[in-house]
């Protein structure tokens, strides 16, 4: 699926230039990939779909304001969130130097001016300000996200984590300290696959 196409399909109103910098960001992640390994998909066309729609399909549900993409790997889905909303200041946080180098190319490269990198654990990182949104895609289980990254979200923020299948077991066994606001089926252009989005609040 091409990219336009896809945006089309997912109904994303993104700003003038978005879609050339999602295409720099992706060349970028093959050129990359060759040495670091940051993905094990290969192709253009899934790195689109399970990559940058995948990303972008959670946008609609995302309160605005700070986000802090945690455990962001090669800037999923942090990158793309930055590039479609440039007025939200984004961080990529993650803890593996070589990722957190291909990143800081990724924000120059792309012109990302409301993007930064932090590389470090985020159970260690106590920023002075918190977000309004911590989300992660491939961080952990859900107990584990709201015990490492919970303290990054601001009182009256949200926590939110992207799924496959819907994550019936992790949900039972999340602590007292959030809420689950609700559990948001996605639906990614070109990609047959269950995903869903839990989005969580602190209590």
């Amino acid at each position: 699926m091409q990219l336009a196409q896809g945006l089309a399909d997912l109904g994303a109103a993104l700003p003038p230039g978005a879609e050339a910098r999602l295409l720099r960001y992706l060349a970028l992640l093959r050129k990359w990939n060759r040495v670091y390994n940051l993905t094990a998909i290969r192709e253009q066309q899934r790195l689109v779909t399970h990559h940058i729609l995948d990303s972008l399909a959670v946008l609609p549900h995302l309160l605005p304001g700070s986000i802090v993409d945690v455990g962001t790997g090669p800037g999923l889905p942090g990158v793309a969130l930055a590039i479609a909303r440039p007025g939200d200041p984004l961080t990529l946080l993650d803890s593996n130097h070589k990722k957190g180098a291909f990143l800081r190319q990724v924000v120059i490269e792309c012109e990302l001016r409301n993007a930064q990198v932090h590389i470090g654990r985020a159970e260690d990182w106590h920023p002075a300000e918190s977000f309004t949104v911590a989300i992660s895609r491939a961080f952990s289980d859900l107990p584990g996200f709201v015990e490492a990254a919970g303290h990054l979200a601001a009182p009256n923020g949200m926590l939110a984590a992207m799924k496959g299948v819907y994550p019936d077991e992790e949900l039972a066994l999340l602590p007292a300290t959030v809420r689950v606001e609700r559990v948001v089926r996605l639906e990614v252009p070109g990609l047959k696959a269950d995903r869903h989005l839990v989005l969580m609040r602190r209590v």
